[in-house]
Order: C-alpha cells, then sequence, then structure tokens
C-alpha cells in the first residue's frame, strides 16, 4: 500500500501538485535504503538535496566593494560637463559680441537708408516664399495624381 503512495505521490510531484509535507515524504522514502527497484531511478534527485543540505560554504566573500573608483569616475565626469559648458558659454559669449560691434544692431540714422535697406530685405523674403510655393504646387500636382491611381 506505501509503495502505491509514494507512486501517486511522485507522480503528482513531477506534475508540481505536491505539498511540503508530501515532498518531504518523498525524501524521506528514498534516503532509505529499501527503494523499490522500478524507482531506483529516482533517488539520486531526492538524495541530492539532503547531501546539499550538509553541505557548508566555506568560500570567503569580499566585505570591501571597490565604490571609491565609482566615486572618481563621477567627480571627473562632473567636472569634464562643466568645463564642458563653461568653454561653450565662454565661446558664444565672445562671437556675439564681435558681431554686435561689426554690424551694429542694423541701425541707420537716414530714414532713406533704412528703408532701402528693408525694401532690399523684403525682396529676398518674397523670392525665398516663392521658391517654397513653387515647391507645394509639386506637391498638389503629386496629391492629385496619386488619388486618381489609388481611387480606380
Amino acid at each position: 500500500m506505501e509503495l502505491n503512495k509514494i507512486e501517486n505521490i511522485l507522480e503528482k510531484y513531477f506534475q508540481g501538485e505536491t505539498s511540503i509535507a508530501e515532498e518531504n515524504e518523498l525524501k524521506e522514502y528514498f534516503s532509505s535504503p529499501n527503494v523499490a527497484q522500478h524507482l531506483k531511478q529516482y533517488q539520486p534527485i531526492f538524495g541530492y538535496f539532503s547531501q546539499v543540505k550538509e553541505q557548508k560554504m566555506t568560500q570567503e566573500i569580499p566585505l570591501q566593494t571597490k565604490k571609491r573608483k565609482v566615486a572618481w569616475l563621477s567627480i571627473a565626469a562632473s567636472i569634464v560637463i562643466l568645463l564642458g559648458i563653461g568653454a561653450f558659454y565662454y565661446v558664444s559669449d565672445n562671437s556675439t559680441d564681435n558681431v554686435v560691434a561689426k554690424s551694429e544692431l542694423g541701425t541707420y540714422d537716414n530714414p532713406e537708408e533704412a528703408l532701402a535697406a528693408t525694401q532690399k530685405a523684403l525682396a529676398l523674403l518674397s523670392n525665398n516664399v516663392n521658391v517654397g510655393i513653387e515647391s507645394v504646387h509639386y506637391i498638389k500636382e503629386y496629391e492629385q495624381s496619386k488619388n486618381k491611381i489609388f481611387k480606380q
């Protein structure tokens, strides 16, 4: 009767449906010397658990970690970033000062010169907008032909 019970528990064990008490029962059975011949193939599985339970860890675990290198690395990275930002602002600040000094902000004392400069800027803007409108015209033609093709 006990053999049938062990076989049923073993079947449940391989299906993953056993309780801890049933697994302990299997461990006890397979650690005993009177295991049925057809179940001896499962003995190493359950014998392994008892062997591992008796083993002790003898390897020493180092307690000191290497956080110092990480700390220095993060400090160095922060300094590099700050120097990069400082250099960027220094260079951009100097370049804007030179441009302002050369162009004098585009101010004119004579209203006729100011009018001529404004008309020149507006003509340049108009030419560039016209080029953009021509591109839009080509896109409209493409859309119309695409709609003709894919509606059929």
